[in-house]
C-alpha cells in the first residue's frame, strides 16, 4: 500500500484537479494576506500587485483585483509566447480568482505592531504564492516572468522577485511615505523567503554517503525496510590504500533515522556523511517540473 502511494502521488501531481486545488488554495490564500493586512496598513507587497495597490493608493479609481487583472494582461502575452499553453491557462484561472479574491475578502486582520503586521502579511502571502507555484500553474503577475527566467536562466524565483521589488520600492517613494516603504521591503522580504520555502518543501532529501565493512548487507537491508536504493562508488581508503564499496543512497527526512538506525545496528563502525539535497528528481521522487 505505501509503495502504491508513492509511486502514484507524483502521477497525481500532474493532474488538472489536483492543480486547480493548488492555485485555488494559494489564491485564497495569497488573497486573505493581500486584503487582510497588507491593504489596510498600505504595504505595497511588491510585484505586479504591488503596482496595483499603488495605483490604487494614489488614483483610488479601481479596487486593487482590477487593477491586478488590468496589469497583468501584457504579462500573459509573454507567457503566450514564451512559456506553454497549459502555464497560460493555468495562471488566467489563478489570476482570476486571484482578484476576485481580493475584491471579495470583507474581513480586516487588525494588528497594532506594523512590523509585524509586515511580517505576517509577507508570510501568509508567500505562502499562498508559494503553494500556487507548486502547481503547474501561478496567480499571474511577476510568477509568469519568474518562472520564465527560471526556467531560461535558473535564477530563483523569490530572489527575482525581490529584486524587482527593489526596483519599485525605490520608485514608490514619490507616492507613499518612506517608513511606509521600508515596511513594505520587509514584507517582501518574508514573501520571497517563505515562497522558496514552500517551492522546496516536498522535493528536499538527504543523499547519504556510507563507508562500511559490510556495504553488500546494508544495501539489501536498506531496499528491504524502506524501499530505497542504493548505488556502490568504488573507492579506496587513503591511510589504509584498502579498496572499499562506498554506498550512496537517497531518502526524505523521514526515512534518515531509520536508515541511521540500519546502518549502526549492522555496524556500529560504520561512517556516514549526510547532506541536504536541493532537489531529486527520477523514479521514486519527483517527476520534471514542464510548466
Amino acid at each position: 500500500m505505501a509503495r502504491n502511494w508513492r509511486t502514484g502521488f507524483p502521477k497525481l501531481a500532474f493532474t488538472v484537479p489536483w492543480n486547480l486545488m493548488l492555485i485555488t488554495m494559494g489564491a485564497m490564500i495569497f488573497s486573505f494576506g493581500a486584503k487582510t493586512v497588507a491593504i489596510p496598513q498600505e504595504f505595497i507587497s511588491g510585484g505586479v500587485t504591488g503596482t496595483g495597490l499603488i495605483l490604487y493608493y494614489v488614483l483610488g479609481l479601481l479596487p486593487p483585483g482590477v487593477w491586478y487583472l488590468i496589469l497583468n494582461v501584457p504579462i500573459f502575452i509573454l507567457g503566450w509566447i514564451y512559456v506553454s499553453r497549459r502555464f497560460f491557462f493555468y495562471s488566467l484561472y489563478g489570476t482570476v480568482l486571484t482578484s476576485l479574491f481580493m475584491d471579495l475578502i470583507p474581513w480586516v486582520l487588525v494588528i497594532e505592531d506594523a512590523l509585524l503586521s509586515a511580517l505576517t502579511a509577507g508570510a501568509i502571502m508567500g505562502a499562498g504564492a508559494g503553494i500556487a507555484l507548486r502547481s503547474l500553474g501561478s496567480l499571474g503577475g511577476l510568477d509568469i516572468i519568474s518562472v520564465y527566467l527560471n526556467q531560461r536562466f535558473n535564477i530563483g524565483i523569490g530572489k527575482f522577485s525581490f529584486a524587482f521589488n527593489m526596483v519599485l520600492f525605490s520608485g514608490s517613494l514619490f507616492f507613499i511615505g518612506l517608513e511606509q516603504v521600508l515596511y513594505s521591503v520587509f514584507l517582501v522580504f518574508v514573501n520571497a523567503m517563505v515562497m522558496d520555502y514552500f517551492l522546496g518543501l516536498f522535493n528536499q532529501r538527504k543523499m547519504v554517503l556510507i563507508v562500511s565493512e559490510k556495504p553488500d548487507e546494508l544495501a539489501k537491508s536498506i531496499l528491504n525496510t524502506i524501499n530505497r536504493g542504493s548505488t556502490f562508488i568504488h573507492g579506496r581508503g587513503a591511510y589504509t590504500g584498502k579498496r572499499k564499496k562506498i554506498l550512496l543512497t537517497v531518502v526524505n527526512s523521514m526515512q534518515l533515522k531509520r536508515l541511521e538506525e540500519i546502518i549502526f545496528t549492522i555496524d556500529p563502525n560504520a561512517f556516514t556523511i549526510e547532506e541536504n539535497t536541493l532537489n531529486v528528481i527520477g523514479k521514486g521522487f519527483s517527476q520534471r517540473k514542464v510548466y
